[in-house]
This record gives structure tokens, sequence and C-alpha cells, in this order.
């Protein structure tokens, strides 16, 4: 018996030193990957020294986004980039996530020639961002506009009701901490409210209107929140031509940018491009014995939800209180 538990407490030594070489011959094969990506290819995310077009795409609910704010800066710095192509699918999202892409967008311009392409969508903060391109390409069916800015609330009173409960409050003035979805809005609320609303479209009109090729007049009539296809938006003029993304290589050929220059996209970093390569590390994980399948190797716990919080610059958010 003694000798069986030594042989099992010997295996289990055994068992965990393998594991602990395994793992760190991984962490080893990841560094390597590392200095080879920074080594063969320097600051151009995307993997190439070589001249090319940088498509970004921008998905999805907008928030601000220091990570894709530095990738366009990378782009703007970037020798090898020689025109710059925006993929925007977006319904909005904050506008000062919206704002904060805006003005990146206008310094990369500064740079390079950029143009934006939409896809299914690019309404709200989304549109706002396309405008700051200097030339917007939609598909024929492409959902445009929504121009505008909102702020959403639940009010929550009927329920509390209902539940027996009550909320005490002790605030320095009626307005602090107002409107709350605890009691029901007053008057001077919504005023304060609205007031900030109107301010950031105005802002938002603004920005529409020194973008595009339309009089204040024109976007203040266009500017109601309603959305439009490409088409409809391309004789309206918020968009300057209908197509893909070969119409938007047309464009950047008139800037002086080679149309036979290959496209590449700048990803978001450690999204997979070549730095821990997803296929790459499954492929040193199976060599090892690691499991190789089943999900991300640097794991993703979970899909974290998005709260937006501020004025919203959003087309069809799907629940209220400010989410998408």
């Amino acid at each position: 018996m003694a000798l069986r538990a030594d042989d099992i407490i010997d295996r289990r030594r055994l068992r965990r030193k393998l594991t602990f070489w395994r793992v760190a011959t991984l962490l080893v094969a990841a560094i390597a990957i590392a200095v080879f990506a920074y080594w063969a290819f320097g600051d151009t995310v995307p993997g190439t020294g070589r001249n090319h077009i940088a498509q970004v795409s921008i998905e999805g609910t907008i928030v601000e986004d220091e990570e894709l704010i530095d990738r366009l800066e990378s782009i703007g710095k970037s020798e090898a980039v020689k025109g710059v192509i925006l993929t925007i699918d977006s319904p909005g999202g904050t506008t000062a996530g919206g704002e904060a892409i805006f003005e990146a967008v206008r310094s990369l311009a500064e740079k390079k020639p950029v143009t934006a392409q939409v896809g299914t969508l690019a309404a709200s903060a989304g549109y706002m961002i396309a405008s700051a391109t200097d030339h917007i390409v939609a598909r024929k069916s492409s959902i445009v506009g929504s121009i505008g800015v909102l702020v959403q609330y639940p009010d929550l009173t009927g329920l509390m009701e209902k539940l027996g409960i009550g909320l005490e409050s002790i605030k320095s003035s009626p307005l602090k901490a107002e409107p709350s979805p605890f009691n029901p809005t007053t008057e001077p609320e919504r005023q304060m409210i609205r007031a900030m609303i109107l301010d950031s479209y105005d802002w938002f009109v603004g920005l529409v209107t020194e973008r595009r090729p339309l009089s204040r007049e024109e976007v203040l009539a266009l500017a109601d929140g309603s959305v439009f296809t490409g088409r409809q938006a391309l004789k309206l003029k918020l968009v300057d031509a209908v197509g893909g993304e070969d119409v938007a290589i047309e464009w950047l050929k008139e800037q002086g940018v080679d149309p036979g220059l290959e496209v590449i996209e700048w990803k978001k970093k450690g999204s997979g491009n070549f730095l821990l390569a997803q296929s790459m590390m499954r492929a040193i994980a199976g060599a090892i014995g690691l499991p190789s399948s089943g999900g991300d190797l640097i794991r993703d716990l979970g899909g974290d939800r998005i709260f937006l919080d501020g004025l919203l610059s959003l087309w069809q958010p799907e629940t209220a209180a400010g989410r998408d």
C-alpha cells in the first residue's frame, strides 16, 4: 500500500510538472510570435510594411473608444497607408462617443484621403462619423440619417406603488439627480433636459451643415429623426455615391491613390491579426497537448452588455433607459 501511495504521489508531481512546461511553452511561443511580428512588420498593425489602403470597421453601438481613436492616429502616422476606407454599420450610440470619433476622423483626414462606405446602417452618431470623412458611399438599400439626439428614462412609479415601495431623498436642490425613474417628472425637469438636448441637437446640425453640401435650412428640414435609403440619401446630398468598396476606391483614385493597392483591414488590437493569432495559437496548443478547440484560448469571460449613459444619438434603441 505504501508503494502504491508513493506511485500516486509521483504521478501527480509528474503531471503538474508536465502541465507547467506545456503552459510555459505556449507562453514562450506567444512571446516569440509577438517579437517576430514587431520585427517583421513594425508598427503597421495589419502586418504589412508595404503601401496599402487601410480599412477600419466601425460597427455596433458607438461609445468613447480609446482603442479605435489610437488606431486611427496610428493610421495617420503610417507612411505605408495611402488612403483610408471607414466601413460603417452602426445605429449610433452616445453623442460624446460620436463626437470623439468624429474629431479623430477629421484629424486623420488632414493627413490621408478618407472615405466612408456604409453597410446596412449609418444612423445618428453612425452618420455623424460618416460625415467626418470627405466622401460617403452607401448601398442603395442602406439606412442613413436619423439626425437627432434623445434622452430616455423609465417611469417606475406605477410599479413601485403596486409593490408598496416608496423612496425618500434629501438633496441640495430640486433638480439634483433629476429626472428620476422613482418619481414623476416635473415640468422644470423636462425643461432642463430639453434645453440640454436642443443644445446638442444644434451642435449636431452644425456638424452636418459644415461637412455636407447643404445649407443649415436644408439640414434642419432633414434633421427630424427621419431615416433614408441610400438612394434617397444620394438625392438629398447626405451621401456622395451609391455602391460598395469599389466605388470608394474609385474616389480614392481621384485623390491620387493607386487603385491597385491592396485593401488591408486594421483590426482592433489583440483581435487576432498576427499577434497571438488564434489559428496559430491553437496549432501550438495542440502540438504541446493542450486543448485546441472549444473557444478562445485567451478567454473572453462572457459578453459584456453595453450600457449607454448620457445623451444618445441612436436609431431604434431596443430597450429603454439608454441601452442599445
